[in-house]
């Protein structure tokens, strides 16, 4: 008699701390230049079909040289987390993501 030992792939929506489907609001951070808003606003909209641009919120810094954009989309996985951090944070036009 022989013993094979299974391994299995752990599933990582188990292992998440988030609940998906589930509201995820993203910070995005860059200089407060004209089409800021709108770059930020597209890339929302490409990983999330559902995203409600009229929920954005905006906050200049105190010299106004930088804004702070933050977008709240539908969350449905970590591999789309991933995929839209990876997209911000390579975008010419951002700064920080949080």
């Amino acid at each position: 008699m022989t013993t094979e030992t299974v391994t299995q792939t752990p599933d990582p929506r188990k292992e998440s701390l988030i609940e998906y489907p589930s509201k995820f609001p993203i910070k995005v951070m860059g200089l407060n230049v004209e089409g800021f808003v709108n770059a930020v606003t597209k890339v929302a909209e490409e990983f999330d079909p559902t995203f409600d641009a009229s929920t954005i919120e905006l906050r200049n810094s105190k010299g106004d040289k930088y804004m702070g954009v933050t977008v709240t989309i539908t969350a449905t996985s970590r591999e789309q987390l991933d995929d839209i951090y990876r997209a911000y944070s390579s975008h010419p036009m951002v700064k920080v993501v949080l």
